[in-house]
């Protein structure tokens, strides 16, 4: 498909996981994509035999302000607007309230809600003279707390409601906002789950038995950002093989 040819996209934690498969997929439906993150490295290596020409590099930390305000100049300057913004970058730590260090709360919440609170900030007035939309990746802990992940499960709370807040504000200038909300993903950051039994637990509550691909996030946040969801805004689509189906009690025929 071509849905976003001549379109421009910036997207955020590019360098791997599910950014990597978000930014690939984006390219491969004919975007100009500007891809952010820490490692200049990684990035490159993300945009890989891509087309050069649709593709700009802008390295920083999200949480820092001056970094959205660069993207944003960057996407306007090399590719002529802004119609797509994708908040992926994120952080997480494991911890309950007592074993959080408020430096390590801190640094979660610049990550995972402030670097998005800038982003979309710098984005807003590119996207309103295009009627672009804006689409966050929260999770499966942004629905439902965790035993143990207080900073994430805050954070990602937190970009729950920050879509609804901003759907509702800029709605009016036909500027949508979503978010895909996923369960445990097969990226860099749950690597660790893999190693050990937690994985098992994981897909004893799955129902489709698996856990999720980057490529399987990828596809709904292209949804959310092209025409066919022309009408839909401030909603968080599970992409979690049906976990959210469940009201939480065992399943007893196991």
């Amino acid at each position: 498909m071509t849905r976003f040819t001549g379109k421009t996209v910036i997207v955020t934690g590019a360098g791997s996981g599910m950014g990597a498969a978000i930014t690939r997929r984006f390219h491969d439906e004919g975007a100009n994509v500007v891809v952010v993150g820490r490692t200049e490295e990684k990035l490159r290596e993300a945009t890989s035999g891509f087309d050069q020409d649709r593709v700009a590099i802008h390295v920083g930390d999200v949480a820092d302000a001056a970094v959205g305000t660069g993207a944003v100049a960057l996407a306007v300057d090399r590719f002529g607007a802004l119609d797509v913004l994708v908040n992926n970058a994120a952080t997480a730590m494991i911890g309950d309230i007592e074993a959080t260090a408020l430096d390590d709360f801190d640094r979660i919440i610049a990550t995972n809600v402030r670097g998005y609170v800038a982003m979309a900030k710098a984005a807003m007035p590119a996207l309103r003279a295009t009627r672009g939309s804006i689409v966050m990746t929260s999770s499966a802990s942004g629905r439902g707390g965790d035993w143990g992940m207080f900073a994430y499960n805050v954070s990602k709370g937190a970009v729950d409601n920050m879509v609804r807040a901003l759907a509702l504000d800029a709605g009016k200038y036909g500027v949508r906002v979503n978010a895909v909300s996923p369960s445990v993903t097969d990226t860099p950051m749950a690597a660790a789950i893999k190693e050990d039994d937690r994985l098992g637990k994981f897909l004893n509550r799955i129902p489709m038995g698996r856990i999720g691909q980057p490529d399987d996030v990828a596809k709904v946040v292209l949804f959310l950002a092209s025409e066919d969801a022309g009408f839909v805004s401030g909603v968080m689509i599970p992409v979690d093989g049906g976990l959210s189906a469940s009201n939480g009690q065992p399943n007893l025929r196991s």
